[in-house]
């Protein structure tokens, strides 16, 4: 497909910039609702053997900009990449999802962990890559997870939907949960200023189980090493930061004034009028389609894209899903969002 635009608008809207058209990309626009990525998985192996192999991770980061002109690739990775390069092992259940091993449920388990740095290597392979051949005008994003998130992951063990042993955990031991958040922020820290020395101009943090916090619980695992991570980045890198924590509802509004973020992402459940009208004047935002708008297509999917546009008239906007692309997606849905989205202006 061809670009719609010369400029490298993404970038230019996590500047303050608002477009006439905003600039797209999709969480997890790179996956399994692509035949190339299914031929190329088929090819290579499982998910993690993919996101260390440097030369498929960048295959598949490219993938869909050529097949969509997007405004913006994001890196083929994982958010668990931290938790392996901090000395837990990583391995993907078929069907199930990604598994760590030893489990955080005690601070010796924590000081036994033995950090590997070169954990970071072939994603930053992947980024130089990527970076060596991607247009111009396209807007290479990083990420990361955010220090809760990825903390849930490295003390259930897996995914939890309720979180309750992370959770659990913060209240019973908030000093051995605040080791570890601490020392998830510090490689999250050097990771992010890697991927962005090998060539990303944006990054992402994902904080995907941050709805499950209660405000005081929420401001001191979710807020707080989120600004420390930011401040770091800002410090030391020019770099535009994306915080995107899902779920967050009402408790948005501090996440935004208070971290530092450049722009924020809405999740699918955020009312976009609200946003427009609650966060702070001129701060951009991503989002936020419900995903399973796109898969219903039609109308149905028209409307959607319509009520997010209408909902900022005047803010820098970046448009995306509310949260990643699923897997049964019509790629004449995705067709259908850019064709209304770049002819609606």
């Amino acid at each position: 497909m061809t670009r719609f635009s010369d400029a490298k608008t993404l970038l230019e809207t996590l500047n303050g910039v608002r477009q006439t058209v905003p600039p797209v990309w999709l969480m997890r626009q790179a996956g399994r609702y692509l035949p190339e990525y299914r031929a190329l998985r088929a090819e290579k192996g499982g998910f993690l053997a993919l996101a260390m192999d440097d030369e498929a991770a960048a295959e598949i980061t490219l993938q869909p900009i050529r097949r969509f002109g997007m405004d913006g690739a994001i890196l083929f990775s994982d958010i668990l990449i931290v938790p392996m390069a901090l000395g837990q092992d990583l391995w993907f259940e078929t069907g199930e999802g990604p598994r760590l091993a030893p489990k955080v449920a005690a601070r010796s388990v924590l000081d036994g962990l033995v950090p590997d740095r070169s954990k970071f290597e072939p994603i930053y392979a992947t980024v130089r890559r990527v970076a060596a051949a991607l247009d111009p005008k396209v807007t290479f994003l990083g990420f990361a997870g955010s220090p809760w998130t990825v903390a849930t992951y490295m003390i259930a063990g897996q995914g939890s939907r309720e979180q309750a042993e992370a959770r659990r955990l913060a209240y019973a031991d908030p000093e051995l949960m605040q080791a570890l958040v601490d020392r998830i922020a510090d490689a999250t820290i050097d990771y992010l200023i890697g991927q962005i020395d090998a060539g990303v101009e944006a990054v992402q943090l994902f904080d995907s189980w941050s709805g499950s916090l209660s405000p005081a619980q929420f401001e001191r695992w979710v807020i707080a090493p989120t600004r420390r991570i930011i401040a770091a980045l800002h410090d030391r890198t020019t770099v535009k930061v994306i915080g995107f924590p899902k779920g967050a509802g009402g408790k948005l509004v501090a996440y935004a004034r208070e971290t530092g973020a450049d722009a924020i992402g809405l999740d699918e459940t955020v009312d976009p009028a609200w946003a427009n009208a609650e966060l702070p004047q001129g701060l951009p935002v991503q989002g936020n389609l419900d995903p399973l708008a796109l898969i219903a297509g039609g109308a149905t999917l028209d409307s959607a894209i319509d009520r997010i546009l209408a909902a900022f008239p005047e803010r820098p906007h970046v448009f995306n899903l509310g949260h990643g692309i699923q897997q049964d997606t019509p790629i004449a849905h995705v067709e259908q969002l850019l064709t209304r989205l770049r002819g609606t202006r």
